[in-house]
């Protein structure tokens, strides 16, 4: 079980610095996995991109799927709107 929500994202995504502003905001602590840096943690990633209903819209978009919150109870959040909601 994770301690803390996994955040995956990637430096140079325009998505990732409101979505990484928000968290802070709402005060929350996340393990940070920045996928460009590291194959390791690109690996990772895409383990769970490929794995998961949730990244289906995405890919048809031809999109990434970053940033990612997958949190301790293993739901995913792609939507940065949706994170006042979940860390009220």
């Amino acid at each position: 079980m994770m301690d803390k929500p996994v955040l995956f994202f990637a430096e140079t995504c325009p998505d990732t610095a409101p979505f990484v502003a928000r968290l802070q905001e709402l005060g929350v602590q996340y393990e940070p996995v920045e996928i460009q840096s590291s194959l390791g943690n690109l690996k990772r990633f895409l383990a769970l991109r490929d794995s998961r209903a949730e990244f289906e819209a995405v890919k048809a978009r031809g999109s990434i799927g970053i940033p990612a919150l997958l949190l301790n109870n293993d739901s995913l959040v792609l939507d940065v709107d949706k994170l006042a909601d979940i860390f009220k």
